[in-house]
């Protein structure tokens, strides 16, 4: 008989591929699964009981900003408590490394880091500092821009110089030796509007040269939003590599039909042959950093935090200016430098990229702030919850894929001992949780509680979240203090094209 380290048994394994559900056991051997099946006869040190339950791969959130959360919030409770078992980090431009900064740096940077954080000369310590004090989950590393240009530039409203992008170049090159799997833009804010579409494509050539990938926040997601795209189309063919479009949430009040032509542009790139993906989270509210042309943008702005006036966060910036009787402008002004939710768009529009096969799933969550927006605690169960067992907007296989082994094989995080599949040889990130009950539970009011229905969570074979199932009324548990998480570094060479035409057949058996 064999003998295993666990075995998770009973469960209806959706394995990431697409494919229907099938009862099965699952036996994990140290960090990898060792077999899928009927294993009556297995033995193991471990038995986990999953009847009635979902057997899944560890869901891989791809856009966060994770960057100080995995370095300082080891247990990672905002993403284990949810399923998820890798982040993608440092994307719209932003990421701890490589930058020394004394002061608190400018924002939106100052979203992962304030005085004292930014502190790597190189990226290769940053990725030393969490391999030595490993997180819960795993993290694929993204290089920021922003972050680049702040420290080779100092001055960042201005293009680069030729030796500036030399030594930008040298950076991402060395990022990507240490572990990074590839460039990210925040092209919409100050670090990155004024950079030359020329400039963003050397240094997406030197991330490609490594087998990287390009993840942007494009220039303008309202009525720029096309020349953006196509800017970012532009990137990746002359560049040479697969981008992924940040945050897909194109809108514009003036034009209630934008995000159905984003959509429609991204399906026409894919379609000639580019190898682009795009990401989105599931809520009709965004979150960045106090910025007036944010705030000119929305009617609704609710503080998260405020460095100056912390007392601020989770009020609602019209109530602010109202009591301090300025106008919401002079007010987040005052607020800032800080962060914010703003409200504005249509649900309509959060359904239809939800329900799209040809986007991933990111929750773009802010951690350690006062108030976080709650796509930080609730994203992937609100998807599982809301947007497939409610609404039906999709399979709970093909939402799944799309948390799973599509952005795997779009990051390069898939292939022999890889993530995304229930499969033997695979890395054993797992979730097992209840569908009949997997639902997020942060609201806006209180963005910081678990989602419900998600009762195991193991990453590299470890459990880091557990939630005991004697008490359905009260579960009890939480992180286990295991922090088995690693820094991934690139299997394969990124293909989003490949996957997305994946993706797309499991959309076409939904309808």
């Amino acid at each position: 008989m064999a003998e295993h380290g666990i075995v998770i048994r009973g469960g209806e394994v959706i394995d990431g591929s697409g494919r229907p559900r099938f009862r099965a056991d699952v036996a994990i051997d140290d960090d990898r699964i060792a077999a899928v099946g009927r294993l009556a006869g297995a033995r193991a040190e471990r038995e986990i009981e999953a009847g009635g339950r979902i057997v899944c791969p560890g869901f891989i959130d791809a856009h966060t900003h994770d960057d100080r959360l995995l370095r300082d919030g080891g247990d990672m409770a905002p993403k284990a408590s949810q399923g998820v078992t890798t982040v993608v980090a440092g994307n719209c431009g932003i990421s701890l490394a490589p930058l020394v900064a004394r002061e608190r740096p400018p924002p939106p940077l100052d979203l992962v880091g304030e005085e004292g954080d930014f502190r790597y000369a190189t990226f290769a310590a940053y990725v030393a500092e969490l391999e030595r004090a490993p997180p819960a989950c795993n993290a694929a590393l993204l290089v920021g821009h922003g972050t680049l240009r702040l420290a080779a530039m100092g001055d960042v409203d201005r293009p680069a110089t030729a030796r500036e992008r030399q030594a930008m170049r040298a950076a991402v090159a060395e990022a990507m030796a240490a572990g990074a799997i590839g460039l990210s833009t925040g092209l919409e804010y100050p670090q990155g509007a004024r950079a030359e579409t020329g400039e963003v494509v050397e240094l997406a050539a030197a991330a490609a040269a490594a087998g990287g990938i390009y993840a942007t926040h494009m220039r303008s997601y309202g009525d720029g939003a096309r020349s953006a795209f196509d800017e970012a189309c532009r990137i990746g063919r002359e560049a040479g590599l697969a981008v992924v479009i940040s945050h897909f949430h194109c809108h514009e009040a003036s034009r209630p039909a934008l995000c159905g032509e984003a959509l429609a542009w991204l399906e026409a790139a894919r379609a000639a042959g580019l190898e682009i993906a795009a990401d989105a989270y599931p809520y009709a509210a965004s979150s960045t950093a106090i910025l007036p042309q944010f705030i000119e943008r929305r009617a609704r702005v609710l503080i998260a935090w405020s460095k100056p006036h912390p007392q601020a966060g989770g009020r609602f910036l019209d109530d602010v200016a109202a009591e301090w009787g300025i106008d919401r402008l002079a007010a987040a002004a005052r607020l800032a430098p800080g962060g914010a939710i703003y409200f504005g768009r249509p649900e309509e529009n959060v359904e239809r990229l939800m329900a799209h096969p040809a986007i991933l799933i990111g929750s773009d969550g802010i951690p350690l702030c006062r108030h976080p927006h709650p796509r930080l605690w609730g994203t992937f169960a609100r998807v599982l919850g809301r947007y497939v067992r409610e609404l039906g907007l999709m399979t709970m296989e093909a939402a799944i894929h799309r948390m799973t082994a599509a952005p795997a094989a779009t990051f390069g995080l898939a292939g022999e001992g890889g993530r995304g599949l229930v499969a033997p040889g695979q890395a054993a990130d797992l979730v097992v949780f209840d569908p009949a009950t997997v639902a997020d539970a942060a609201t806006f009011a209180c963005p910081e509680r678990p989602a419900t229905g998600i009762e195991r969570v193991l990453v590299n074979g470890v459990e880091v979240w557990t939630v005991a199932r004697a008490s359905p009324c009260a579960p009890r548990g939480g992180p286990t203090g295991a922090r088995p998480g690693r820094v991934l570094r690139r299997l394969t060479r990124p293909r989003p094209a490949a996957i997305m035409t994946a993706v797309a057949r499991d959309g076409d058996r939904e309808r």
